[in-house]
């Protein structure tokens, strides 16, 4: 019996209602499968660009132009295909079209690169007007890929150059604003984006020669369980003390972040551990966040590899200075650092036990849960393992590469490459045995061929031309392993990290080339110099406050490395003058410091931001705490540019006078300690009020970098009175706080 059209039109109303439809949902089926192209094509672009740089940098077959346009519009490619333009607007049918728009023009603009490359030199600047509509297209996208990466701090301080150096703006501005001739639009972008000084300039040249490989290599420690390692060592060590769980975030997020070279990145990945634990002991959850903010933000400061910095001041600093003097030069500092974070952490942790709500705590039901079985999963780490061995050799077998003579890329490229030996070997591997024989077999077979069939020139058998055909044989066991089913689930890993960590530093530095070819055009790189110097040649103090509220206004909102290009390009040539009487790696350090404290100093504290929403925390609070537990590294700066011997050198840049080292060592823990106590609140006991007071002067003066010696420059006068100060107020609260305790 036939069904009448009132009753069909009604079940289909009925099913529309339901959300259902007799046509196919083409809007769900493009989601689906834009999903599926995002996915594989940002996994093959990373596989390509890892590739590309780790043959590239070794055997650099293109120019420089070339070379970078390559790198810089892989890193474009793959923000467009993996960060929204909103997250709001994330499945926006016609974004995703923007952005697939976007794509093809970063790669059409390449390639005119590409093809014009030899006759854009050529021409100078007479260009025409496709390369200028070429160079238009290329900034916009370049500073849009920037505001969805780093946000808008970068991209509106790289416009406001350009305006700046606009001949309609430069000859109208005040004298404090440094006025110059200026320059017009076409010269603008020819500076910017056609040439090597601009969007391929120095700084993505660094990005792509030093930082990138890194990036890679710390990607794969993490694959190969060296973050879960790090982490479970440090609770077995830390887990039953006062604050172990902060304890375990300071020493995790330290070796941790001396491998990434990113705050933001060693904040998501550790404190997703460590917040959760430190709630559940009391601390509240910006504080919380604070902790883990700048015990993240301070791993670019830990040797031997300090998130690349070390590479790139080999590469900026003139004269050149060694790989082991930057070594040197950072190990103090950055323990001292580490010290004050951890004596802090360790003082609010007594002073919260000894609080009646300490059991309280602060964390949900679930935080506490997951905790627990974080803890109880990390104390079954073993202190020998394959993951403890991959960290260990990578750190020794990169250690080992450079100070035998080898430059940085060949370094970390031979380092990586004992990883995946021990990643290979190590039973933890979830990869048969089988398939790791082919493997093997596979890289023997293209080391071989490359060493036969490779233009290595002259190379000696035991030179450069063995590691060479092992670099090559791992690059072809990559691409291979990315289609294999044994390995793939761990390559696509590791090139899914090695992206999300490659994007902001690629976009980063070449927004901060626009910058630097400004600042070459503009003549401003010389004239702040000229304006500073002055002022620090009659009080080099007041001069290195100036240096400090550039560094930190500067690099507030840029990645680590990329902030200390811009600023050794800005600020570097401050301390280029002789009168001022700093040494050059002292001067270097001291802007490189300033601008990892960036990254915890309200308002735009990118660490913090990544630890609040971790911590479901206030951003402004967490970034008042992140900025107070990483205070110390705020005096670093000006006690070792005062006492080179904390850096292990004398006043001009030679050995040091180990007296010297031993007593500015003893002042700054003790002002330290006393810093520590005092803004915690707590050294044997509570402190009072008074007790906070003295502790602070007594911070003040062992860390006041003055010059009143009482034997010599040995001995100053202000480290004694802030001994002194400590020594009172610890007797002080040792004794009231014993008679409090025998009271009934």
């Amino acid at each position: 019996m036939g069904r009448s059209p009132t009753s069909d039109s009604r079940s289909m109303d009925a099913r529309r209602a339901g959300g259902e439809d007799d046509h196919p949902n083409w809007a769900a089926n493009f989601h689906s499968v834009d999903r599926v192209f995002r996915h594989w094509a940002s996994l093959l672009m990373a596989v390509a660009l890892t590739v590309f740089v780790l043959l590239e940098v070794i055997f650099a077959q293109l120019s420089p132009l070339k070379q970078i346009s390559l790198f810089v519009t892989s890193g474009l490619i793959l923000c467009f295909l993996q960060v929204p333009a909103h997250p709001a607007l994330a499945k926006s049918l016609w974004l995703r079209g923007l952005d697939l728009l976007s794509m093809l023009l970063s790669i059409l603009c390449c390639g005119y690169l590409l093809y014009e490359g030899n006759a854009l030199g050529q021409r100078a600047a007479l260009y025409t007007t496709t390369d200028l509509w070429v160079g238009t297209i290329g900034l916009i996208l370049i500073l849009e890929a920037a505001r969805r990466t780093v946000g808008w701090s970068l991209p509106i301080l790289a416009i406001v150059f350009m305006v700046y150096a606009h001949q309609s703006v430069a000859q109208q501005l005040p004298d404090w604003m440094f006025p110059h001739r200026g320059q017009d639009w076409e010269s603008i972008i020819g500076q910017t984006y056609l040439r090597t000084q601009g969007v391929f300039g120095t700084a993505a040249s660094v990005m792509f020669r030093y930082v990138f490989l890194f990036v890679v290599f710390g990607a794969l420690l993490q694959a190969s369980g060296a973050t879960e390692y790090i982490i479970g060592i440090a609770v077995r060590i830390f887990g039953k003390r006062a604050g172990g769980p902060a304890k375990i975030a300071v020493i995790a997020s330290g070796l941790m972040g001396s491998l990434s070279g990113s705050a933001v990145a060693n904040a998501a990945t550790t404190g997703a551990f460590t917040i959760p634990l430190m709630k559940n002991i009391g601390f509240k959850p910006h504080e919380a966040a604070g902790v883990e903010a700048a015990a993240s933000s301070g791993g670019a400061l830990v040797p031997p590899v300090m998130g690349a910095g070390a590479y790139m001041m080999m590469e900026i600093i003139n004269p050149p200075v060694t790989y082991l003097q930057i070594m040197q030069a950072a190990l103090i500092p950055a323990i001292l650092y580490y010290l004050s974070i951890f004596l802090l952490v360790h003082f609010s942790a007594r002073r919260i036990d000894s609080a009646e709500d300490a059991a309280r705590g602060h964390a949900s039901a679930d935080e506490v849960r997951q905790s627990t079985e974080l803890v109880e999963r990390a104390k079954h780490t073993p202190w020998f393992s394959f993951a403890g061995l991959s960290f260990v050799s990578s750190l020794t077998s990169l250690l080992a590469f450079m100070i035998v003579g080898f430059s940085p890329y060949r370094a970390v490229a031979y380092a990586t490459a004992v990883v995946v030996l021990i990643l290979m070997i190590d039973p933890n591997t979830k990869v048969q045995i089988r398939s790791r024989v082919i493997s093997f077999g596979i890289w023997a077979l293209a080391t071989v061929s490359a060493f036969y069939w490779a233009p290595f020139g002259s190379a000696a058998f035991w030179g450069d031309a063995v590691g060479d055909a092992l670099i090559i044989g791992m690059a072809a066991l990559s691409v291979i392993g990315i289609f294999s089913p044994a390995w793939s689930p761990l390559l696509h890993k590791l090139f899914r990290s090695t992206a999300a960590g490659s994007i902001p530093l690629i976009v980063a530095a070449a927004t901060v080339g626009v910058i630097v070819g400004m600042v070459s055009r503009t003549g401003i790189g010389t004239a702040v110099p000229q304006a500073i110097i002055p002022l620090a040649a009659g009080n080099l103090f007041l001069g290195l406050m100036a240096i400090m509220t550039c560094s930190l206004v500067l690099g507030m909102g840029v990645p680590s490395a990329v902030s200390y290009l811009l600023l050794a390009t800005i600020i570097g040539p401050v301390f280029a003058e002789p009168q001022l009487g700093v040494p050059i790696l002292a001067a270097h350090m001291f802007i490189f410091y300033f601008g990892m404290m960036a990254m915890v100093t309200p308002p735009v504290a990118l660490a913090a931001y990544a630890t609040a929403s971790i911590a479901q925390a206030s951003v402004f609070w967490s970034s008042v705490a992140a900025f107070r537990y990483s205070l110390v590294g705020f005096t670093l700066p000006f006690m070792f540019v005062y006492r080179p011997a904390l850096l292990l050198m004398n006043e001009t840049g030679g050995p040091p006078v180990w007296s010297e080292v031993v007593i500015a060592i003893v002042a700054a823990v003790l002002g330290i300690l006393a810093l520590s106590s005092a803004m915690s609140g707590f050294l044997f006991y509570r402190l009072t009020r008074w007790m906070r007071v003295l502790l602070l002067l007594a911070a003040s003066s062992s860390l006041f970098p003055d010059q009143f010696g009482l034997l010599g420059k040995h001995v100053q006068l202000f480290d004694v009175i802030g001994g002194a100060l400590l020594g009172v107020a610890a007797v002080w609260n040792w004794r009231s706080g014993q008679n409090h305790s025998k009271q009934p």
